[in-house]
């Protein structure tokens, strides 16, 4: 039996913490056992990890700061369980985990990366130090280092992480899940009060200025002036009309009567399932679970070219230039030109194409196989010519 203890920064239901349960839910509970610290507080996948079995503990830390006492109490935490490997889960996690793991007796460490743009406009000042500080002591803590998508691993070797600990695990689709289903189609529509037979184009993402919001908007204005008919849906964390800034660029591109936000949903399946076309307009991403899952749901996507979205899609979909409303505007009308007939045949090559290359299953085993690896390996006892304070200096 070998034990992991996972360490991320928080609880709530966004792409990482899906991930984190897809694969503890789905390990071998024969040959694995899992728990769960969250460095901050329990959110919502909490309570899911808890009921799949995966114990589930809090730190209590206040996020944005790194006080040395919990550190110290996570380590303590740490020799106390004596896991074999200790898998971390994005940078915070990486830093303060892997620092806790080192001392706990250097326990092994696999840390995560789920990020790909590390320009300093559009990500805070405290992340872009963070990522520096883990590209220091890569050499130091980590073990393995698992990224997400190539994008992510090009971009942290440019970064200055150590190159030759990483690998790339793809994020995996549970294709029971996220299947093709006809009646999310009349559902939606339904609820929405518009007919069976009106297109509809939409996006499934948290508000934020890096998944291109303002992009889709103005590639839909675009778009409407020449084909008033199709309505646009967006999902989301803060995708709501309680969103001022999101609300006014709808208001400002005509697009009241025919655009809907949804806010946060538990229903994904049947979101993906009633599009005509789903999309992805970041201007950056690593590997978004969104185009995943609705390729599953057999929906044709269009992808900006960022991060692995394009080498997800393949031949399936249409990729464009990241923050070009008019060239998505335009993949977007191409598409609905062809009809439904040649979209179903994409979103049938779609869903295969994730069943064959992205398959939740092979990707359990690939990390399973990771940590056997890790596990079985003889522990350092060499001593380390530097220790993490100066590694960090």
């Amino acid at each position: 039996m070998i034990k992991v203890t996972h360490i991320i920064s928080g609880l709530q239901a966004d792409g990482a913490e899906t991930v984190l349960h897809s694969i503890t839910s789905r390990m071998d509970a024969n040959r694995f056992e899992n728990e769960v610290i969250s460095l901050t507080d329990l959110g919502p996948m909490a309570e899911r990890l808890a009921a799949s079995g995966t114990p589930v503990r809090a730190l209590g830390m206040r996020r944005g700061t790194a006080n040395p006492l919990k550190i110290l109490q996570l380590a303590e935490w740490l020799k106390k369980s004596k896991p074999q490997v200790i898998q971390t889960w994005m940078y915070h996690a990486d830093l303060i985990g892997g620092s806790a793991a080192y001392l706990a007796e250097k326990l092994p460490v696999v840390w995560g990366i789920h990020h790909t743009n590390l320009d300093p406009d559009q990500n805070k000042r405290t992340t872009i130090w963070t990522a520096r500080a883990c590209a220091r002591l890569s050499r130091l803590l980590p073990e393995r280092i698992v990224c997400c998508s190539e994008a992510s691993r090009r971009a942290h070797a440019r970064f200055g992480y150590a190159e030759e600990k990483m690998e790339v695990i793809p994020n995996g689709f549970d294709i029971r899940r996220f299947y093709p289903d006809a009646d999310a189609r009349r559902g939606l529509r339904q609820e929405l009060g518009i007919a069976a037979d009106v297109p509809l184009i939409g996006m499934a993402a948290r508000f934020h200025i890096q998944k291109g919001h303002k992009n889709f908007i103005e590639a839909a204005a675009s778009l409407h002036s020449r084909v008033p008919g199709v309505h646009y849906v967006l999902c989301g964390k803060n995708v709501d009309q309680n969103n001022t800034e999101l609300s006014t660029w709808i208001e400002e591109a005509g697009l009241r009567n025919v655009c809907h936000l949804l806010g946060a949903r538990e229903d994904m399946p049947r979101f993906f399932g009633a599009l005509d076309i789903a999309t992805s307009s970041s201007l950056s991403e690593a590997f978004p679970m969104a185009v995943g899952e609705a390729m599953a749901c057999g929906t044709p996507c269009v992808v900006t070219d960022v991060g692995d979205s394009a080498l997800i899609v393949g031949d399936t979909g249409k990729v464009v230039p990241a923050d070009d409303p008019k060239s998505l505007a335009a993949a977007w009308e191409e598409l609905l030109g062809t009809g439904p007939g040649v979209r179903q045949q994409m979103g049938r090559a779609a869903r295969n194409r994730v069943e064959q290359r992205f398959n939740i299953g092979a990707i359990v085993e690939r990390y399973q196989e990771l940590y056997r690896q890790i596990a079985a390996a003889p522990r350092a006892t060499a001593a380390q010519s530097s220790n993490v304070t100066s590694a960090a200096a």
